[in-house]
């Protein structure tokens, strides 16, 4: 799992004039809002906190490019506004988990593992698919670049619970679920306050912060 900042190269993205490319936008959107709603419904009947966050990611995501798509033609504080509510949201989601996540560790609930892996497959094809549907921009320039990095993080993150329901049908246990459950509430955590810092930066300056390229590191 890597950390990157989705939701400036997004924007990047959607401002764009290449209608191929924001028609691509506009369906992944879509892809990661129904894989949220499955993989979140999935989780809860799993008994799985890495399924949840696995989905919230999705959901996160499917956010993230539809208030770009909205607020993409605004002022900079427009888009500084909307970029604070995408890093409050991740913070929610982050807190959510972790809570979650005590919850099943004190309740002895074991995760399905069956369902899991099922879950995880079908997830791991929506974000396959998504991830074809962006190779195609990957060397139109840094940004977009930038934005299949993040889809292919996505990747990363679903052999993550694969990995998790794997482990718990080997052992019998809830341990490697709420591990993996653990570590992507961190990755929101962590995301939230990279993006609610530069955000407030843009909000108070109303100076645009310079984009980069998604680090290649633990998210």
């Amino acid at each position: 799992m890597t950390d990157c900042s989705c939701q400036t190269t997004a924007t990047a993205c959607a401002t764009s004039s290449n209608r191929t490319l924001r028609r691509v936008l506009w369906i992944v959107m879509a892809l990661n809002a129904a894989l949220f709603a499955a993989e979140f419904s999935v989780g809860l009947w799993a008994h799985s906190s890495a399924l949840m966050a696995d989905s919230l990611d999705a959901l996160g995501d499917a956010g993230i490019y539809l208030l770009t798509l909205v607020v993409m033609t605004g002022s900079v504080r427009a888009r500084a506004g909307a970029s604070l509510l995408k890093g409050a949201l991740q913070g929610g989601f982050g807190l959510f988990v972790i809570v979650e996540v005590i919850r099943r560790a004190l309740s002895g609930e074991t995760p399905d593992a069956g369902l899991m892996t099922v879950m995880s497959l079908v997830a791991l094809s929506v974000n396959v698919t998504a991830f074809a549907l962006l190779t195609r921009f990957k060397n139109e320039d840094l940004n977009l670049r930038s934005v299949w990095l993040c889809s292919r993080n996505d990747l990363a993150n679903n052999l993550g619970v694969l990995a998790a329901a794997g482990l718990v049908a080997w052992t019998g246990t809830r341990w490697p679920d709420l591990i993996v459950g653990l570590l992507v509430a961190t990755l929101f955590l962590q995301t939230s306050f990279t993006v609610l810092r530069a955000a407030w930066r843009e909000w108070t300056t109303g100076v645009p912060t310079a984009l980069g390229a998604c680090d290649e590191h633990a998210h």
